[in-house]
């Protein structure tokens, strides 16, 4: 017998016991932090060493430099990184962030694509998961 007396059964508080969906909202919080280390690492790359990238920076899509490049990354992996942590306690704002900057996160890398292919591609998959966890699972995290 569990000590909730099974999904959807509620505490003798009178709230409802947390369900298996929550694990999807950790999930998407350490995504979120793993996704801010991401961006941070991609910005000190555009910002230390732009050879690395595949072509120059005239070639992207939207014509900036490597270095606003770096500090837009840089700045906004650590916001995302912090949005991530603030997740775990269940913060409402924390969730609207997330997927707003995952949102954000993957237009940018669509933008980044030429230049680092495969890296800004598995950002997008995650920024894809970040959003669909957020958005269908989001208010169970509150439960818990």
């Amino acid at each position: 017998m569990s000590q909730y007396g099974g999904p959807g059964s509620t505490r003798a508080s009178g709230i409802e016991a947390p369900s298996g969906w929550v694990g999807w909202i950790a999930f998407a919080a350490v995504m979120m932090i793993m996704l801010g280390c991401f961006h941070a690492i991609q910005g000190l790359v555009a910002l230390l060493d732009d050879k690395t990238f595949l072509i120059a920076d005239s070639g992207l899509t939207v014509s900036v430099s490597y270095t606003t490049w770096g500090w837009v990354h840089l700045i906004g992996g650590i916001i995302i990184a912090l949005a991530g942590i603030s997740l775990f306690a269940g913060r409402m704002w924390a969730r609207i962030v997330g997927v707003i900057l995952a949102f954000v996160s993957a237009i940018a890398n669509i933008a980044f694509l030429s230049a680092y292919p495969i890296w800004s591609a598995i950002m997008i998959v995650l920024d894809i998961l970040i959003i669909w966890a957020l958005t269908v699972h989001g208010s169970e995290m509150k439960q818990a």
